[in-house]
């Protein structure tokens, strides 16, 4: 199951922004999770970006790795600084080869939990970025790809 969401301003903007800077990183321990998001903050800075929206997508970016750590038994985390005429953004990428996702609509929804949290990850994530894409199959993982533009 294939699911997409944008929320980008109704500004026109050609497709296929250029990528300026790639870094992976990998999700599979405690220390790990710590090294993305302090790694995702330092590429949020270097993008441009202002303290509320580097809160935002390092949020985003903590919710969707400790869901590939918890969830997906641990995946690869992929910052993209990104370029477009009028702006920037950065592209987090986050993918992981476990049981994926069953329902993605209800793990979308508030309250929707499979282990011991709130359940406001994955739709909170959702809600803090610009563009918010989830490819997940049963038995075949989930890769969740999202992006926050800085302001024009």
């Amino acid at each position: 199951m294939t699911l997409s969401d944008e929320h980008t301003a109704p500004a026109a903007h050609p497709p296929g922004p250029q990528v300026t800077v790639q870094r992976a990183y990998e999700v599979r321990s405690d220390d790990d999770l710590l090294t993305a998001r302090h790694a995702v903050r330092a590429a949020t800075i270097e993008c441009g970006f202002g303290l509320v929206d580097q809160t935002r997508v390092v949020t985003a970016a903590s919710e969707l790795a400790r869901n590939a750590y918890v969830h997906g038994k641990g995946g690869t985390l992929t910052v993209e600084l990104l370029a477009r005429p009028g702006g920037t953004g950065i592209r987090l990428v986050i993918g992981d080869d476990g049981p994926g996702i069953a329902d993605v609509g209800a793990a979308l929804q508030d309250g929707f939990t499979t282990g011991g949290g709130l359940g406001h990850g994955l739709g909170g994530a959702r809600r803090l970025m610009d563009e918010f894409h989830v490819d997940t199959r049963p038995g075949a993982g989930t890769t969740v790809t999202a992006v926050r533009w800085t302001p024009r």
